[in-house]
């Protein structure tokens, strides 16, 4: 039987390439030792770090982008703890796997870019964001920074689509859910760990205070671990419903069908449900009103994906509803909880706030309607292309109201900041780039079987879960744009023709 052929560094290693990759190991230790003899401890062990996992990614490309996504949070904590380190270690470690890839790629001359309805949308959107710097208020410091985002969502998206296989699929699932344990771990620490009496954000007059991780703030917080979640809960879902299906055919004496083994289905079934249930708590650690209601959204959105006829899926989402406006009148929803969402509908409003008087109970309204007034404007005043993409900020100064005079950084609701900064045509292009990823995702959620449709359905979560909760926040911060684009990446795959799957020969594809 004709043996497989290595593949990179080792394969020319074995080539008789040898002495190459010893001169380029041999370089990196030595410019690691040059480097760290004049820094501290902290700088020489991420330089080193850095230069490891940028020649694994030689080897494997996703070694580098796994530990931008773990990396990635750290950036708000980063900037504010330890000045001593890059405030953006997330970034070094993703450029060293998409150099890798890169690399590898010419060497081999299989560089291939797979054109997808995704990709088209998501390149129609990154020309609006162009478009719109062509006279940014504040080009350099924000306008490409934020253009640069979305091209690392490009690439991402790139890379993910050409690079994943079934199994390393599971891999990058798994790092994406070790991220979001480690933020986890941290926001319980805050939550009822942390005895500092000046914690910015108690809960009440308790002990307990709201968990933020390493975002520096509550919201995105949730709103990052609102992303993440729903994939569990999908893939679990369709798992506890293959078992389901399973015991019913055999109690009923038709032959069930077979369930998954191996190692998918430990992934699955052992595991993942755990995953769900700490990424759950945090999210209530959190105390985020927007990451709860929008998690919400996502479950009975995911609810009408699950049955494979939709009516049936309606008829799931209805009694959903009934049990949770029963148990909401019932008393069985904490007291807390109720009195947390009982106000609601007032971060929902647009009005006039000029000349309002502020007080304690109404400031956080005030001042988030203070930011969508002053956005709001900005749109009326440049319809087409906007102050320029990421420049609400440096241009809220001049639409800013008198008690308001200090930017938040952006609008508190992502389709009006979007629309400050670009205008008619990038809010249009960026609806039109979440019309068709919704398209392609409820597509897949009705012709996959197995981990692969809970994947789509958990993915359909997940962007219920961003869109609703952008209606209130930003979560495009703290490099959650990663996040975003590996499951847009992980969509990318899915969408992937199905024999191009079934060539790997891999067992137990179906799995879960």
């Amino acid at each position: 039987m004709k043996a497989a052929r290595p593949s990179g560094l080792l394969a020319r290693a074995r080539q008789g390439r040898g002495p190459l990759v010893a001169l380029i190991l041999l370089a990196v230790a030595v410019l690691a030792a040059l480097v760290i003899i004049g820094l501290d401890l902290l700088p020489a062990l991420l330089f080193v770090a850095l230069a490891i996992v940028g020649v694994a990614s030689l080897v494997e490309p996703l070694v580098g982008f796994g530990a931008a996504l773990i990396l990635g949070p750290l950036r708000a904590y980063l900037a504010t703890w330890v000045p001593a380190l890059p405030s953006d270690p997330g970034q070094l470690f993703l450029f060293a796997g998409l150099g890798g890839w890169l690399l590898r790629g010419l060497a081999r001359r299989q560089l291939r870019i797979r054109s997808s309805p995704v990709l088209l949308a998501l390149l129609a959107f990154t020309g609006a964001g162009l478009l719109s710097l062509w006279d940014a208020v504040e080009l350099p410091v924000f306008g490409l920074p934020e253009l640069l985002k979305w091209v690392q969502v490009v690439l991402v998206v790139i890379f993910l689509s050409d690079h994943l296989t079934e199994w390393n699929t599971v891999s990058l699932l798994g790092t994406l859910f070790a991220a979001a344990i480690l933020q986890v771990a941290v926001g319980f620490w805050q939550f009822a760990l942390w005895e500092d009496p000046i914690n910015p954000f108690p809960i009440a007059e308790g002990t307990l205070h709201r968990a933020y991780g390493t975002f520096e703030q509550p919201n995105p917080y949730g709103g990052f671990l609102g992303i993440v979640l729903p994939v569990t809960v999908g893939i679990v879902a369709v798992g506890a419903k293959r078992q389901l299906e399973a015991w019913w055919a055999k109690r009923s004496g038709r032959t069930p069908e077979p369930l998954p083994t191996g190692r998918l289905r430990t992934f699955g079934y052992v595991g993942l449900y755990r995953v769900a249930l700490l990424l759950a708590g945090g999210l209530l650690m959190s105390w985020s009103r927007g990451a709860w209601i929008a998690f919400v959204a996502a479950i009975l959105a995911m609810a009408a994906a699950l049955p494979r006829r939709t009516r049936w899926g309606l008829v799931l989402v209805a009694a959903l509803v009934v049990a949770a406006v029963g148990a909401y009148l019932g008393g069985f929803v904490p007291a807390s909880i109720s009195a947390r969402l009982s106000d609601f509908p007032r971060y929902i409003q647009f009005a006039d706030v000029r000349g309002v008087s502020v007080t304690e109970e109404n400031f956080a309204v005030i001042e988030r309607l203070a930011h969508w007034q002053a956005g709001f404007d900005m749109f009326r005043d440049n319809v087409w292309t906007g102050v320029g993409l990421g420049c609400y900020e440096p241009a809220y100064p001049a639409y800013s109201l008198i008690n308001w005079p200090y930017a938040l950084g952006h609008a508190h609701n992502y389709y009006l900041n979007l629309a400050a900064e670009t205008g008619l045509i990038g809010l249009s292009a960026y609806l039109a780039l979440w019309a068709v990823i919704f398209w392609q995702t409820w597509k897949l959620t009705r012709s996959e079987r197995g981990f692969r449709r809970g994947l789509a359905i958990g993915l359909l979560g997940a962007w219920v879960h961003l869109s609703v909760h952008n209606v209130l926040d930003t979560l495009y911060v703290n490099n959650v744009h990663l996040h975003v684009a590996v499951l847009l990446g992980l969509l990318a795959f899915l969408g992937r023709r199905r024999p191009e799957v079934e060539r790997q020969n891999i067992p137990n594809s179906e799995a879960v």
